[in-house]
């Protein structure tokens, strides 16, 4: 029996580590990694209560739940981030997957460069697609499982991936990832010839947090469409998409009960924002459920847990873009928690979401080209 450490074993390793010992401070930033804590903790409203409720583990999917209840209850803290922080990543799949190359870019104006990891599954081929991708962790952490994900997603989608080591928060705030972020989408557009792909079919997507970036930057993208970087397709996993969630817009009692909670939720887009979450402080920039219009965004999928705390917003959001005219694929994953498919992999409701999102990716590159044409100039 081999004693390779599996994507699903070291998430459960992760997990019960930061649940145990996340106690010890790092001395990363302390000052604002407090200020965070404060700001999520205020303007808050309590959950919603329900006579009817049930026990929440009684929804989980009963493949689920047998690793689901290895994990006990935990409030996410500043102290757990730091520790988390320190935790080496899950090394890359050896070859013949196709293996991480790391890329310095520039950064936006003022900014230091940005990291990339670049996985080109077919170096010698030409006019490859691409997915542009971000990565989850609250806004606030790294993935730990980043370097398989890109592998598999490069292989399985026949695609080049491009991850994007963006700042984190607190330490930086709106709008510094999502500047990162832009710079990198700018970078493999204007770099297409060196990397061997077609300009006119780049994705964008990411799990979790990472989904909220995705959003974000294409929101971003659009609305500064005179630089002409098009994005034809949006993957978002379980997206990270509403500071309301879990504050301003309280959580359902069926929802939100593990992984991720909502004083998780409230930590995170403080973190992010610099400002309560769920409070009338928030630039409606910042947020992509709160942006005004969704119209003149790419075609997306759209995938969640019905049992995870992101459920209601994701589902809105993508309700929000049939409305507007985008080409929208929901996917609710029934008994499904945050994270579900990372812990347990092999449940059949982990194994047809993963083929859900991974199938539209493909009909994305195959089918749908972003418009690259040059735009008609506005008459003075």
């Amino acid at each position: 029996m081999s004693n390779q450490l599996t994507r699903r074993d070291f998430a459960i390793r992760t997990a019960g580590f930061g649940l145990a010992g996340f106690n010890l401070a790092l001395g990363l930033a302390p000052a604002r990694l407090a200020e965070a804590q404060q700001a999520s903790r205020s303007e808050t409203s309590p959950a919603v209560t329900d006579p009817y409720s049930v026990d929440p583990y009684s929804l989980v999917d009963p493949e689920l739940l047998p690793v689901l209840k290895q994990f006990p209850a935990f409030e996410l803290s500043v102290e757990m981030v730091r520790q988390f922080r320190q935790m080496p990543g899950m090394p890359p799949l050896p070859a013949p997957a196709p293996q991480p190359v790391e890329r310095r870019i520039p950064g936006p104006p003022g900014a230091p460069e940005v990291r990339l990891w670049v996985v080109d599954p077919a170096p010698l081929e030409k006019g490859k697609p691409l997915l542009l991708h971000m990565h989850g962790g609250g806004f606030m952490m790294t993935d730990p499982n980043l370097m398989p994900r890109l592998q598999e997603i490069a292989t399985d989608c026949h695609c080049i991936v491009v991850s994007v080591d963006y700042r984190l928060a607190p330490e930086t705030r709106y709008p510094g990832s999502l500047e990162d972020n832009y710079a990198a989408l700018k970078w493999v557009h204007a770099h297409a010839a060196e990397l061997g792909i077609d300009r006119s079919r780049i994705a964008v997507g990411g799990e979790s947090a990472g989904g909220g970036h995705a959003a974000s930057l294409a929101i971003h993208a659009r609305d500064r469409n005179k630089e002409d970087v098009p994005i034809c397709f949006q993957l978002l996993i379980y997206p990270q998409l509403d500071d309301r969630t879990g504050s301003s817009h309280p959580a359902p009692p069926a929802i939100g009960n593990f992984l991720w909670t909502a004083s998780a939720n409230r930590l995170a887009w403080s973190s992010l924002l610099g400002v309560p979450a769920g409070s009338s402080k928030v630039l409606a920039a910042a947020v992509p459920a709160r942006v005004a219009s969704v119209a003149g965004l790419p075609p997306a999928w759209v995938g969640v847990g019905s049992i995870d705390l992101f459920v209601e917003e994701d589902m809105e959001y993508a309700r929000r873009l049939v409305h507007a005219g985008v080409g929208t694929e929901l996917l609710v994953a029934r008994g499904a928690f945050h994270g579900f498919d990372v812990f347990v992999p092999g449940a059949e409701v982990s194994k047809q979401f993963s083929a859900s999102w991974k199938s539209a990716l493909r009909k994305a590159f195959a089918s749908g080209k972003a418009d690259i044409a040059e735009k008609p100039k506005a008459s003075l």
